[in-house]
């Protein structure tokens, strides 16, 4: 029995240093935010995949500073590389927002938000991207230009 209480007191010891530690003084929704975008947007990065892969490729093709033919060589490998990228890249930020989901719960009534797992999303641009208070509207992404 002395055991018991023993447990539950550290049990309750840490549950009361783990809040005051963490007090809020405002709710942080970020973490949750960025999550419910990824899962939300995902799907339409892998729809605009193989559109924004070609149109990076015919970017680069056109402004490169290299020989006809190596602009010639580079197209066709170009396309599948940048494809099939943009696509996995897509899929990326799905399980992205699928693993940061539970944590954005958690994090909601602290102001505490978690380094994003997939930043790309955040500092690339894309065909649609506007940002709401409770969403980024954010899809279209080119993945593979830095």
């Amino acid at each position: 029995m002395f055991s018991c209480r023993r447990g539950i007191g550290s049990f309750a010891a840490a549950l009361i240093l783990t809040l005051w530690v963490a007090s809020p003084a405002a709710a942080s929704p970020e973490t949750l935010k960025r999550s419910v975008s990824n899962l939300l947007m995902a799907p339409l990065d892998i729809l605009f995949g193989p559109y924004v892969g070609m149109r990076s490729v015919f970017v680069n093709v056109r402004e490169i500073d290299d020989t006809t033919g190596v602009r010639v060589a580079y197209f066709l490998p170009g396309l599948g590389w940048n494809v099939g990228q943009q696509t996995f890249a897509g899929a990326f930020r799905l399980l992205s927002g699928a693993l940061e989901f539970i944590p954005g719960l958690f994090l909601l009534p602290f102001e505490a938000d978690i380094r994003p797992i997939y930043a790309l999303a955040e500092r690339q641009d894309g065909i649609v991207d506007i940002e709401f208070p409770f969403l980024y509207l954010k899809f279209g992404i080119n993945y593979v230009d830095p």
